[in-house]
């Protein structure tokens, strides 16, 4: 996209959904069946994955793209069809007399009729192998059609700079990610219950991290940025060297990361693939992916995320109790004491 998303007019959080904005438009098959198409690998090359669409895959696709011809104030900036999901990015270029919300209502139900007319042309007997959860209701009643879009997309609105960019690159990575995902199924699989020091987490990545007894923590201490503010910035600097330069001589950095300096040194860390240990303030979901910083270092086997506490979809911020927390549960896993 480069500088063109300087002509773009962005949505102001409090303006209207009828007004000018971008959207980032997802459609789920909430049984996660991958009915809209399969992964392929080619080489078990992630870099080349691509999905071949299903019947139903298609004609969703073409139902996403003959949204402008009823609304020409619409066009579609970004789309990728998964197995079980549908992303969309779309600009809203001038004030429309019905909101986004009605637009995309519209889309929903015509991807309902396409998944009737789906679920109606396959046999009792080819459904018999299926096992979703909606199947099984369906078999148990021995009602067809089954539903197959169940619930409506989920639209956020983006009204940053820079959120049109990363929100493209994240759409377009998609097939890249799920197939690295399938490739190396245990770092990407959500772990329960890993004790350390007597505490319980939920793990996705490398757990063998764990097993590394040189860990050491990154935490940036209110003084040494009270002493930046004021003029001084060695102290800073040289501790956050330190950091660096302990885990290029061989230890893992154990940290939730949440200052700006402490984010300076993920991101080198990350850069340089050294190991990590990152602990997050919000549970890991059964479907958690990674960040595009985060992703990476995952599949490499350089990174292990940890959480306390259990998933939360409506968390947003993080508290300063939360933070005070996650350091001193950093400073638990870094001490000798802890898993070796």
């Amino acid at each position: 996209m480069g500088n063109e998303q300087d002509k773009w007019h962005w949505q102001e959080s409090n303006s209207a959904w009828r007004g000018i904005g971008i959207y980032h438009i997802t459609l789920m098959v909430p049984s996660r069946e991958p009915l809209l198409g399969t992964l392929i690998i080619p080489e078990n090359n992630p870099a080349h994955a691509i999905v071949e669409r299903t019947i139903l895959g298609n004609n969703l696709v073409e139902e996403l793209l003959h949204i402008p011809q009823f609304y020409p104030e619409i066009r579609i900036l970004q789309f990728c069809l998964m197995p079980d999901h549908l992303h969309a990015v779309i600009y809203v270029t001038k004030q429309m007399e019905k909101s986004i919300r009605m637009v995309v209502r519209g889309f929903w139900q015509g991807a309902k009729k396409l998944g009737r007319k789906y679920s109606s042309s396959i046999s009792p007997e080819l459904n018999s192998g299926i096992t979703d959860e909606e199947n099984v209701q369906t078999k148990n009643s021995n009602t067809y059609p089954f539903p197959v879009f169940t619930e409506m997309p989920f639209i956020r609105p983006l009204s940053r700079r820079g959120q049109l960019q990363a929100m493209i690159r994240y759409i377009q990575m998609n097939p890249q990610r799920l197939a690295t995902k399938r490739l190396k199924p245990n770092f990407f699989r959500v772990q329960h219950d890993v004790e350390i020091n007597g505490r319980k987490y939920n793990a996705v990545g490398n757990i063998t991290i764990l097993m590394d007894g040189n860990r050491k923590t990154v935490h940036v201490r209110r003084t040494m940025l009270d002493t930046a503010m004021q003029g001084d910035e060695k102290p800073l600097h040289d501790y956050m060297n330190s950091c660096i330069i302990a885990a290029r001589e061989g230890a893992v950095m154990v940290s939730p990361f949440i200052s700006a300096s402490e984010k300076e040194i993920l991101a080198i860390l990350l850069k340089e693939k050294l190991p990590i240990i990152y602990l997050t303030n919000n549970g890991l979901g059964e479907y958690y992916k990674p960040s595009d910083l985060l992703f990476d270092a995952v599949a490499t086997g350089k990174l292990l995320i940890l959480s306390p506490w259990p998933y939360n979809e409506n968390k947003k911020h993080i508290t300063r109790e939360e933070c005070v927390m996650l350091n001193n549960f950093a400073e638990e896993i870094a001490s000798p004491e802890s898993l070796q």
